[in-house]
């Protein structure tokens, strides 16, 4: 209970960022423009310049486990394929509404959310291990879905659709950042002095100033269309996707931080990611929507809960 009510005295806080930024943009009359400047500061300069930094140092750390990989994709495979049966036999969806319902419940909001929440309840030591899954994130996941929608279309795969997801992946300003501060430490150069110090000052910024833009742009979905296709979603995002990352978590013996970055990675909200390729399919916008803020509102108490339970495992 005292190690749960820890957790909680770090997450809430976090949280509470998120609601601050999103009571700026539902109760006020702020443009949305300002949400979207924001997240682009976040998303192209901040973040990057934080990861950056911390990633040119990453050749002096221990060699990170690889295994976070399989135990966090492998949950995103075993839980995607459970989504689409849910969607079929309890929603009687359709092959690409089917894809779209169980990308929701795996694709997490990894880098406004979850980069902020490890880095500061997990400290800098987790950064490596959420970068790691950040690099193929995106690629893995996204990969997944346009072949499942592909193949429930036309019974087929594109190769111009893999190569497209690639170059987006390749271009992302995240990504971007931790391949070249990675090779950048690699290779033996230091970041000097006069341009460490504004590395830093954006790097701390990063975190809270992500965590607000999360929050302005969640004040732009409802929750109102499709509450239970959205609540279907949430639960398999923030219960039963942890709950399977941990069981192959603990059947490859990872090491206890990367266990709880996995577990805290596959906890957190829905990205908007999923919302974005909705549109793209165009099914299940507003149940997708919904999702978003109710996961998001969820793992405020979940993910403490759910950290809690991981370092108390054997």
């Amino acid at each position: 209970m005292i190690t749960f009510l820890g957790n909680l005295t770090l997450a809430l806080p976090l949280f509470a960022l998120v609601f601050v930024g999103f009571a700026l943009m539902r109760f006020t009359r702020l443009p949305n423009a300002w949400s979207e400047r924001l997240s682009w500061f976040v998303f192209s300069i901040a973040l990057p310049a934080m990861l950056f930094r911390l990633m040119s140092k990453f050749s002096k750390l221990p060699p990170g486990d690889l295994r976070l990989l399989l135990a966090f994709f492998g949950s995103c495979l075993v839980v995607f394929a459970i989504g689409r049966i849910i969607a079929w036999k309890v929603f009687a969806m359709d092959g690409v509404e089917q894809s779209v319902f169980a990308l929701g419940g795996i694709f997490s909001n990894t880098v406004m959310l979850g980069l902020p929440l490890a880095t500061l309840v997990l400290g800098d030591a987790a950064t490596p291990s959420v970068a790691l899954i950040l690099v193929f994130n995106a690629l893995i996941l996204r990969t997944l879905v346009t072949a499942s929608v592909e193949w429930a279309r036309h019974g087929s795969l594109s190769l111009h659709g893999g190569a497209r997801t690639l170059l987006a992946v390749l271009t992302n300003p995240i990504v971007a950042a931790i391949v070249s501060g990675t090779l950048f430490g690699f290779v033996g150069l230091a970041i000097p002095d006069w341009l460490d110090v504004p590395l830093s000052i954006l790097g701390q910024l990063a975190a809270p100033l992500a965590l607000i833009a999360l929050g302005m742009g969640l004040s732009m979905y409802g929750i109102r269309v499709g509450l239970h296709v959205s609540l279907a979603i949430t639960a398999i995002k923030t219960l039963l996707q942890p709950l399977v990352v941990w069981m192959l978590a603990r059947f490859l013996d990872l090491p206890a931080m990367e266990t709880q970055v996995v577990v805290l990675l596959a906890s957190i909200g829905v990205g908007a990611n999923v919302y974005l390729m909705s549109r793209q399919f165009k099914v299940l916008e507003g149940p997708v929507a919904g999702s978003l803020v109710l996961s998001t509102a969820f793992a405020a108490l979940t993910t403490p809960l759910i950290l809690t339970l991981t370092q108390a495992g054997p």
